[in-house]
């Protein structure tokens, strides 16, 4: 799991609230009901209404995979490929059979039970590259949608501060309730301002560079794939998906080679 997200709100959090503690304030001051189920339940119901209710619950589902996922290493997938390499060089390609029922990731394991199966190498590449498509805008659901919320968010706060600024006009005649109540109002804002730009919209950056790293990880698998079935030197098959990897992830797996 990376840990980068949880951390990054965690720490929006507390610095909030430790900056309102350092000035005298008191944190729950903050911690209102009202001015919270206007944002959120406000928020959650412009985005519903702004799409299908597929989209909106695909796009959900990737809140945990924004807080939890952890892209896999490219090193360990160049490393797996190349022993694949080998083993169908060595061989035969119909060696891959057994192993690829092994092989954990169903991209990966798609790619390689269907080169082993003799399919054709054009109409493999087309089907790999539709499901890498398929992919990015699935991903693009839960991002456009995190982006959304994070729009409508400070607009629910203006909406609950001036319901509740009309609530302190309904109260003038009440000198000593004027204080509370203003305060009140605004805490709506703080909320929807707080939410977007601590939350929703983190995630939805959060979600977009998760998609980048694993389209690029289906893209690597893509290349190896294919250099298999044309029965590529492993070698040259390596030089080729380290082009892929950044210069710190090549100059590891050149010193391991080394050694």
């Amino acid at each position: 799991m990376d840990p980068a997200t949880i951390a990054g709100v965690a720490m929006g959090f507390v610095a909030i609230f430790l900056s309102m503690i350092m000035e005298g304030g008191q944190p729950t001051a903050l911690l209102l009901i009202p001015p919270i189920v206007i944002v959120f339940g406000g928020t959650f119901g412009a985005a519903m209404a702004g799409g299908l209710m597929k989209d909106f619950t695909t796009g959900l589902k990737q809140f945990s995979r924004a807080m939890s996922s952890k892209p896999e290493a490219p090193d360990e997938v160049v490393r797996t490929l190349v022993g694949f390499a080998e083993r169908a060089r060595r061989d035969g390609l119909l060696a891959l059979e057994e192993a690829a029922r092994q092989i954990e990731d169903p991209f990966m394991r798609k790619g390689i039970e269907m080169a082993v199966d003799g399919t054709d190498p054009e109409e493999l590449r087309n089907i790999l590259e539709t499901e890498i498509d398929a992919k990015k805008k699935t991903d693009k659901i839960g991002i456009v949608l995190f982006q959304k919320m994070g729009g409508y968010a400070p607009t629910m706060g203006i909406i609950g501060t001036v319901l509740g600024l009309v609530h302190v006009l309904e109260n003038l005649s009440e000198p000593s309730k004027l204080g509370p109540l203003i305060s009140g109002a605004f805490v709506a804002t703080l909320w929807g301002i707080l939410s977007a730009n601590v939350i929703w919209l983190p995630i939805a950056s959060k979600l977009q560079r998760l998609s980048e790293l694993e389209a690029h990880h289906m893209e690597l698998l893509l290349e190896g794939i294919m250099s298999i079935q044309a029965g590529s030197n492993p070698r040259v098959i390596q030089q080729k998906l380290l082009s892929f990897l950044p210069e710190k992830d090549r100059a590891a797996l050149g010193g391991e080679e080394a050694a």
